[in-house]
């Protein structure tokens, strides 16, 4: 006899946990289908385990300039193993923090493999020899490294790494080359050059960060060349080839052929959706380009089938993962659901970091509007100063026309804390005289913020 649900959900990710954790609250009997670790890849092997190697990576760099506050170390150094374990530390504490929720929220955890197979309403889910049956299922099994095998771009878990092996290296390669410039890509790169690799970065697109504004990359490329991160830019990979010593990338940047040569390369050229040997397909279940199709609520099309987060597609970010499954399962509970369509935030943690939400300036003017574009450098920022925090910069967008803010643009130290406040702002629509209005704390690099919806409208008071 099945066992019998009211939701089950296939993934415990952020886009799952969070999504069994609102139907629970909603008093649906609710059931989550994990096969690898709680709290999925961004727990376990990315999101969390990275921003802890590059704390390590910031603290580590920043004794190169303990002079510039009045302090000195007599000897400086690093245990590559210690900075690995603490990592993997973190990771423990978040997995065993979703196992406690699961438990406090009576949701049932089967651990194995799930398959669909056609059901008298919705799919059933098999795991093992369990049947799970749920007038509701929801696929939320993320994505992975996407890998090029034509081109050698493939891990072997030696000398060519994706995400996952780049997490726990036995030690840091003296040369790393890492292919692709996007968020992943550029967070290793950030953190093994701060571990004293040499590293260079190959890009396919004119820039680096290409989803972010034109003036944020090229701020940001020039930061990351200062502190000794090379690039071919933009530029093709043709082939990666193991040798004796490592790897032999050949790419070809500017109508030129060129040979790089590494201990290890990073492949970071995108991710796939996890959508294989579920027996999507014999249901009838609509895929593109290795995603699930959906609708605005996440129905798949098939009765009682849902898909949320990453394999129903970009961006690939986890509070977006989050997001969407609080949407599907508010409207299968029919309340009035989160607005699917608020602005989402986007950000990379290097040094200096990058963070960004709604439309860049190029976008703005591709859609027919009028931008009013307004910007505020830290150099000039009493707290950035305080903290010898001088790179980068915040960028506003605004609509000429109506004055609400469309889009919000940013890179320097701790700006991923900061764009929350842009995304609150575009959230509430609210307008240039509005956040114009609003007092900002001094001394805080936020007050960044607000000179810089200051400047769109020729009424900056510090530059």
């Amino acid at each position: 006899m099945a066992d019998a649900f009211d939701v089950v959900v296939i993934g415990s990710g952020p886009g799952g946990y969070v999504t069994a954790i609102r139907a629970s609250q909603l008093g649906m009997k609710t059931a989550i289908v994990e096969r690898a670790e709680l709290g999925g890849i961004c727990l376990n092997w990315g999101c969390i385990p990275t921003k802890a190697l590059l704390k390590s990576g910031e603290v580590y760099e920043q004794l190169d300039h303990l002079k510039d506050y009045g302090l000195s170390v007599e000897k400086r150094g690093f245990d590559f193993g210690a900075v690995v374990q603490r990592s993997r530390k973190v990771a423990a504490t978040l997995n065993a923090g979703v196992t406690f929720l699961m438990k406090k929220n009576k949701i049932e955890v089967v651990t194995g493999t799930a398959r669909l197979e056609k059901g008298q309403g919705a799919p059933t889910v098999v795991v093992g020899d369990r049947k799970l049956t749920a007038k509701h299922v929801i696929l939320a099994t993320g994505a992975r490294a996407r890998t090029i095998p034509a081109i050698g771009l493939e891990p072997d878990g030696e000398r060519v790494w994706t995400y996952r092996e780049a997490l726990v290296p036995k030690s840091a390669p003296k040369t790393l080359v890492v292919i692709g410039s996007g968020a992943i890509g550029m967070e290793f790169a950030s953190f093994y050059r701060a571990l004293g690799s040499d590293v260079t970065v190959v890009e396919m697109m004119p820039r680096i960060l290409p989803v972010e504004d034109e003036e944020v990359s090229k701020a940001a490329h020039k930061a990351f060349e200062k502190r000794g991160i090379k690039f071919r830019v933009p530029a093709n990979v043709k082939k990666l080839t193991k040798t004796k010593s490592g790897v032999s990338l050949e790419i070809e940047a500017g109508g030129k052929a060129e040979t790089l040569e590494a201990e290890v390369a990073i492949v970071a050229v995108g991710i796939v959706g996890n959508v294989e040997d579920m027996g999507l397909e014999a249901l009838g279940v609509k895929i593109e380009k290795t995603h699930v199709v959906t609708d605005a609520h996440g129905a798949t099309g098939v009765p009682g089938l849902y898909a949320i987060g990453d394999v129903a597609g970009p961006p690939w970010l986890a509070h977006k993962a989050s997001h969407e499954g609080v949407h599907c399962i508010e409207h299968i509970a029919g309340l009035k659901p989160t607005n699917l369509t608020s602005p989402i935030p986007g950000c990379t943690y290097t040094t200096p970091q990058v963070a960004s939400v709604g439309l860049t300036e190029a976008q703005a003017k591709e859609k027919g509007l009028e931008p009013k574009v307004g910007r505020f450098p830290f150099r000039v920022n009493g707290k950035a100063i305080a903290a010898g925090e001088l790179d980068g910069f915040v960028k506003t967008v605004f609509d000429g026309k109506t004055g609400a803010l469309i889009g919000a643009h940013m890179i320097g130290h701790e700006v991923t804390e900061m764009i929350q406040g842009f995304t609150l702002a575009m959230t509430l629509e609210a307008t240039e005289a509005e956040l114009q209005a609003t007092v900002f704390p001094h001394p805080t690099m936020s007050e960044a913020m607000h000179e810089a919806s200051l400047d769109a409208y020729g009424m900056v008071l510090h530059l």
